[in-house]
């Protein structure tokens, strides 16, 4: 995938989550629900009912569910916007692995003991890899997001069965906890990730360039140029008695 592929997604997936949560904003919300069963005493503003054609206001007590209408938490945004995709890309990890073990197994009976086999068995691992990443950080969103929408689906299919306001405030703070861990996984399984965070980290934040990111490949080079230096063709590193890195 080229780069600019690359942003383009990343461009159409963050205006798609920027609209699809504008939409409470565009009347499917329970503003009318709850102004019509406000007192009279609690609308204020040019617009109230006396007032004309213009929209009415009322004070309403800012609470997650007083507010959206749960029609649209869990019909559309749980079903279609999680649930869905959850269950799709499910599907295609097990098909992933699936087909990768059996990719393995023939490599294995087909070629053993050839070099060209056990780098594409390399290969292969590496690929799963990133696989069995990719799942984990799916399965923690799965763990972060589904007891809001199974709550939301109790406030919605069962009105009066009672639920610990409490139990609702945890469930949506871990659904908000699910962006913070993610990095945290990138990091810790892809290596890739973990050298870009750490150039991030040394250039922007602690503004001391690259020395990090040396720091962490640094070895592997010193060690290269210790080895090309000492090689049977150096023998300038040892006439000197030193070696320069």
């Amino acid at each position: 995938m080229t780069g600019k592929r690359a942003r383009v997604i990343i461009a159409i997936l963050w205006i798609l989550s920027f609209v699809i949560g504008l939409i409470p904003f565009l009347e499917w919300n329970k503003k009318k629900e709850s102004c019509d069963s406000t007192p009279p005493g609690n609308h204020s503003g040019a617009g109230a009912p006396s007032g004309g054609g213009l929209l009415s206001s009322c004070e309403l007590e800012c609470l997650f569910e007083s507010v959206v209408d749960m029609h649209y938490m869990v019909y559309f945004n749980f079903f279609v916007c999680v649930l869905l995709p959850l269950l799709i890309m499910l599907g295609i990890y097990l098909k992933i692995f699936t087909v990768a073990r059996k990719q393995m197994r023939k490599i294995e009976l087909k070629c053993v003991g050839n070099g060209d086999s056990h780098q594409q068995i390399t290969l292969l691992q590496r690929e799963i890899r990133a696989a069995k990443s990719l799942s984990i950080i799916m399965g923690l969103f799965a763990l972060c997001w589904l007891p809001v929408h199974v709550l939301n689906c109790l406030k919605l299919f069962f009105p009066e069965l009672h639920r610990p306001q409490i139990l609702m405030y945890v469930a949506i703070l871990l659904s908000h906890a699910n962006s913070a861990v993610n990095p945290v996984i990138y990091a810790y399984r892809i290596q890739d990730f973990r050298n870009t965070f750490r150039k991030i980290l040394s250039r922007h934040i602690l503004c001391r360039r690259e020395d990090l990111y040396r720091s962490s490949n640094g070895n592997q080079r010193h060690r290269d140029q210790v080895q090309s230096s000492g090689a049977p063709g150096g023998e300038g590193g040892q006439r000197d008695g030193s070696i320069a890195c």
